[in-house]
């Protein structure tokens, strides 16, 4: 299963389990929010490691900046859709 895949999941089961979203939440707010959230979920069965999310944000986001403007270097910026764990936070504070 890829990233992508487990990320869809954990968030899937983090809108069922309020226990589980509560969690992740408190380990985004962490002195190291990357790690402590990686390691909620997999306390929570979601194989998931610091380096693949990270990976995975900064290949979403190249990809969204490749489709944009025709992916040159004059690609306008993309706000906020540079930090991938930030969106991630943002979709389970929505949640509550």
């Amino acid at each position: 299963m890829g990233t992508e895949e487990i990320i869809e999941q954990l968030m899937r089961q983090a809108e069922k389990d309020a226990a589980l979203r509560d969690a992740l939440l408190a380990a985004g707010r962490e002195k190291t929010p990357v790690g402590s959230f990686c390691r909620v979920a997999r306390e929570a069965g979601f194989a998931l490691y610091d380096m693949e999310l990270i990976a995975y944000g900064e290949e979403a986001h190249a990809a969204m900046k490749r489709s944009t403007n025709g992916g040159g270097e004059n690609t306008p910026s993309l706000e906020f859709e540079d930090d991938y764990f930030e969106i991630l936070m943002t979709e389970l504070e929505m949640m509550r």
